[in-house]
């Protein structure tokens, strides 16, 4: 009694503990997004010297072998500089005169408005205008019988200053100016200190795990790399294609539009939108009919269509590494943290914890959530779809293995792991008899799809007919060599044989395949009728080899001469360490999958065919 006292306390202690951790892993999640929200005034100035560093590093490091570090980093600097300035400004002066044009094109703007109203006269949409006009009437009326409150009393103050002299229409320009002075110097001293400042940060995270830190820096920075550097590609192009088909139509500015396009084209989900808005309201303005205005949408929505479906495909798969699920709410969540300018960095940030995820101890479940790896391995996804009794999707399973692996490792890959997976958790206790029944059920309809999908395949891969020739009985082979395969544990080893059996066919192999339930002695009284020297022995794993090693020193002792394989068939995580001791116990082979069964069984062929043919003589 004292002892089940003592493990239940071990165990409510051990509950409490788990409890406390998770509940601690959540403070600090939400430690770290309020730090993050807080800190925005700091934090964002940093993220963005350290993206344009990544980014500026490559000519700068060719630069300097030139004339040096300091003038290599200087001279980048201020020639993307200069670059960004008169992008600036030549955007500014194409807005200013397109700002004094739009006058011009007044009488248009009315005539659309007029032709959107004469629209709507006569069907749904005026019927609710009359609506909305009589509730808003009836809410006026029902004011007028209110007592007015007191007028407000206004107060207006003389043009303010600021501390230091400058006016207050100055303070909304100081904030940006003050931010892109802070990137600016960042960025430089981060150029000039790139090596030292990875040295610090390595020695800082990387104590004790150097592999593993230095592996993770160096695939954000491939990432982060590449992933801008598709990104660029893509805008140019989408902007290039933008800029003609505007100038074929003949909207105004199309060097404007497509410079606005191929910049908006960073900004993720948003960007292609105001891209396409502002030269179709441009459109609508300069020309008096709708026939350019819809040329003009037609034109963006061929383009996005072209831009997701083909560049994307080709340039931009895998450059993220982020699920596309994960990255809007990636995207929604920097947002709401540093506003305009988490839209513009949600991208790498996030790759950036991907990165994180895949290589720091206790931020795997990061990498599971956002990464474009598929969240489970086959074998264990297979047997999930088992267990949900979605027998369609595990079927679908199936074909994607076959269509992209050798037909006979099916076997191996999906249906014997969801077996090991099956027992174990029955062992376990989390998987009761009637789920497990289920599991074995699913496991025996879709065997007959994955023999029918296997030898599709091989006859697709050999180009053999469906329907095999005749024999010529001149050349008859000769009879098989018969085996009895034994499934010592239960219907599930009986599956897995049955398995086996498939493997086999085309083979000179004939396996007999008896009831579970027999003794060892009705095993070996089987072998004998059978005339056969041969055992193959099926105990899946993780259930203990015990039983096994009793039938095999009870059938050596019987059948001294016999030849006894086990298939002990796992995938690697449940496989077992040590098969000592089932070939002490008398065991010829031990064997881990189903394909090294079977060749070893195909080798065992010539051989018992000539110990039969000693024997005979």
């Amino acid at each position: 009694m004292p002892a089940r006292g003592g493990t239940d306390v071990a165990s409510a202690s051990g509950n409490v503990r788990r409890s406390f951790d998770r509940w601690l892993t959540f403070a600090g999640c939400v430690l770290v997004v309020a730090v993050l929200y807080w800190a925005k005034p700091l934090l964002v100035p940093i993220a963005l010297a350290m993206l344009l560093t990544f980014v500026l590093t490559p000519p700068v490091a060719w630069l300097q072998r030139w004339i040096g570090r300091v003038p290599a980093v200087l001279a980048v600097v201020a020639l993307v500089g200069i670059l960004l300035a008169g992008a600036a400004y030549g955007v500014a002066t194409q807005l200013s005169q397109l700002a004094g044009e739009l006058p011009l094109y007044r009488s248009n703007i009315r005539q659309k408005i007029a032709d959107v109203r004469n629209a709507g006269r006569g069907g749904s949409v005026e019927r609710i205008q009359e609506t909305v006009e009589e509730l808003q009437k009836e809410l006026e009326a029902a004011e007028k019988g209110r007592p007015k409150p007191p007028a407000p009393v206004m107060v207006q103050s003389g043009q303010a200053s600021t501390l230091w002299g400058f006016p207050a229409w100055l303070a909304p320009f100081l904030g940006p100016a003050s931010t892109a002075g802070l990137v600016v110097v960042l960025v430089i001293f981060m150029l000039l200190e790139r090596e030292e400042l990875r040295g610090r940060l390595i020695g800082l995270l990387g104590h004790g795990n150097l592999a593993a830190t230095t592996k993770a820096f160096d695939e954000a920075g491939r990432r982060v790399s590449r992933q801008l550097l598709m990104q660029t590609l893509v805008s140019a192009i989408y902007g290039a294609c933008a800029g003609l088909g505007l100038w074929a139509i003949g909207v105004p500015y199309p060097l404007l539009w497509a410079a606005l396009g191929a910049a908006l084209r960073f900004v993720p989900y948003l960007g292609p939108i105001a891209a396409a808005a502002a030269p179709l309201f441009m459109s609508l303005a300069v020309f008096p009919g709708w026939y350019q205005p819809l040329w003009v949408l037609a034109l963006f929505i061929a383009l996005e269509l072209f831009t997701n479906l083909v560049l994307e495909t080709v340039l931009y798969a895998g450059a993220v590494g982020v699920s596309q699920v994960a990255l809007l709410v990636a995207v929604a969540g920097w947002t709401w943290l540093w506003g305009a300018m988490g839209l513009l960095l949600a991208t790498p940030l996030t790759v950036c914890l991907v990165v994180l995820g895949k290589h720091v101890t206790g931020l795997e479940f990061v990498s599971t959530l956002i990464a474009d790896s598929p969240p489970l391995p086959p074998d264990i996804g297979y047997y999930q779809r088992l267990l949900a009794r979605d027998q369609g999707e595990a079927a679908d399973f199936l074909s994607r293995h076959l269509a992209s692996n050798p037909p006979d490792s099916v076997y191996d890959a999906l249906l014997v792991p969801a077996l090991n997976y099956a027992e174990q958790d029955r062992l376990q206790g989390r998987l009761d008899a009637e789920d497990e029944r289920l599991v074995l059920d699913a496991t025996k309809e879709l065997m007959v799809d994955a023999a029918a999908l296997r030898q599709s395949a091989l006859r697709a891969e050999s180009g053999e007919p469906e329907v095999p020739a005749p024999s010529n009985d001149a050349n008859a082979p000769a009879a098989p060599l018969r085996i009895v395969a034994y499934p010592a544990g239960g219907v599930a080893d009986e599956l897995a044989l049955g398995m086996l059996q498939d493997l086999l066919e085309g083979q000179p192999i004939a396996l007999e395949i008896p009831s579970p339930h027999l003794l060892t002695s009705e095993v070996a009284d089987l072998m004998r009728k059978h005339k056969t020297r041969v055992l193959c022995i099926a105990d899946l794993p993780p259930s203990p080899p015990s039983k096994t090693r009793y039938v095999l020193r009870k059938l050596r002792a019987e059948l001294p001469d016999a030849t006894i394989l086990v298939g002990r068939w796992a995938p690697a995580l449940l496989a077992d360490d040590d098969r000592s001791g089932l070939l002490e116990a008398g065991a010829t082979h031990v064997a881990a999958t189903l394909l090294e069964t079977r060749d070893q069984l195909c080798r065992l062929v010539p051989h018992e065919r000539r110990r039969t043919a000693s024997d005979a003589a």
